[in-house]
């Protein structure tokens, strides 16, 4: 009965450390579509497990990210781009289903949506 007690014990270890281990679904290459004022901007999000990433867009350059949390399929964080000369800070709040992510970018100037697929 010890031994069938410690297997257990040792099998429910196990299980919990791999639940606790698991990659959150943001993470990986996301092209997305940027709905803003200025037009539909396309753009890829790096998200990666340790907190960090990146965004890309021809008409935005490279910015890093910062301050990415996931709770669940839920995912916020923070970049600062330069938009015609002027930087801007933009809070990123969205939510993952599978391999599509959609939420909204909040700026200064208001809010715009954010829709994309994992590459």
């Amino acid at each position: 009965m010890k031994n069938f007690t410690k297997g257990w014990l040792a099998l429910t270890l196990v299980a919990l450390i791999g639940c606790a281990a698991s990659t959150p679904p943001a993470v990986g290459v996301w092209g997305v579509e940027m709905n803003t004022p200025l037009g539909n901007i396309p753009a890829t999000l790096t998200i990666n497990e340790d907190g960090s990433g990146s965004m890309g867009a021809d008409q935005l350059g490279e910015a890093p990210i910062s301050g990415i949390t996931f709770d669940g399929n839920s995912i916020a964080f923070e970049t600062s781009i330069d938009a015609q000369g002027q930087s801007l800070t933009l809070q990123f709040n969205g939510s993952i289903d599978g391999d599509s992510l959609n939420g909204e970018f909040g700026s200064d100037f208001g809010s715009f949506g954010v829709t994309g697929s994992r590459q």
